[in-house]
């Protein structure tokens, strides 16, 4: 078949994604060499909205993009996919100005690969921070199952205990995550039971101070979204739900919560990857970044 020229490509129709794009939005994904993911696809397209570009050549979909609104506050940007045969040919950048251009003055915020991040820039997106992907099989009790110093002293000034979400914390979970995030994820955090394979709170003196929720990526399970009180919440959400599973772990840690980078380290998982935290319309992401450890998805914000 004929290749389109540059010029007709990015001339396509953009359109919504439905589920039944499933499919194609894995194999795209694999396309990149990402995780097919058809169950983050799900959660995303039924709480956010999904653009994608049909391929000229009847092949799938020639490239994506999923936003996430979180009312008038914030608008998440993320899962922007180009196949591999359609690359630098300009469709990833049509589909960020028809995003910008559909949310109006709502402010944007997105997680950046290196690659990805100069387009971003170009488009009027600042650089506000960093995050880390970490990864393995997590010891948890560290390195040949004995705590370092470091860890050990955090975990015992702590009185927080974990347990499984029940039905009624969900009020209770909103409550605490508005302010670290800076704005209502509702729609998101009810969806997370039947999303995750383990919800785990925290609580200390009967007043919930954490969340983190467990789910399936590929051959790995995803810690998040993390939220807590502090570094000793953070642990002993993770250490919970690690201990539930016997695949490897992957969290992508805000940098600056660097004692729990370390932590993270001596119980075995590894540096993955890093992306730069970018936002437009706003000077920095709103919420207590203090209490926010790690997102849901790269794709949520």
């Amino acid at each position: 078949m004929h290749s389109p020229s540059p010029h007709s490509l990015v001339e396509l129709p953009i359109r919504h994604l439905n589920r039944g794009d499933l499919v194609p939005c894995a194999d795209l994904c694999e396309d990149r060499g990402w995780p097919r993911d058809e169950h983050r696809w799900g959660l995303l397209l039924s709480a956010g909205t999904g653009y994608g570009i049909d391929a000229p050549d009847g092949k799938g979909l020639a490239a994506t993009c999923l936003t996430m609104p979180y009312g008038a506050d914030l608008t998440a940007v993320g899962m922007l996919l180009v196949a591999e045969r359609y690359a630098r040919r300009g469709l990833a950048r049509r589909l960020m100005r028809h995003v910008m251009e559909t949310v109006g003055d709502t402010p944007l915020a997105l997680y950046a690969t290196e690659q990805g991040q100069p387009l971003y820039e170009d488009l009027g997106f600042s650089p506000v921070g960093r995050a880390e992907r970490v990864g393995g099989r997590f010891r948890a009790g560290g390195p040949g199952g004995v705590s370092s110093p470091a860890p050990t002293l955090v975990a015992s000034r702590s009185s927080v205990t974990t347990r499984p979400a029940a039905a009624d914390d969900l009020q209770a979970l909103v409550r605490l995550d508005l302010p670290v995030f800076g704005a209502d994820r509702t729609h998101i955090l009810a969806r997370l039971p039947a999303f995750s394979d383990r919800l785990q709170v925290a609580e200390e003196h009967g007043e919930l101070v954490g969340y983190a929720a467990l789910w399936p990526s590929g051959p790995t399970e995803v810690v998040g979204p993390l939220i807590a009180r502090d570094t000793a919440a953070a642990q002993a959400l993770i250490a919970a739900l690690g201990a539930t599973t016997d695949r490897p772990l992957r969290v992508d840690v805000e940098a600056r919560h660097k004692e729990l980078l370390g932590w993270l380290a001596e119980s075995g998982l590894e540096p993955l990857s890093r992306t730069t935290v970018m936002t437009y319309g706003i000077p920095d992401l709103p919420g207590d970044a203090a209490r926010r450890f790690a997102p849901l998805t790269l794709a949520t914000g």
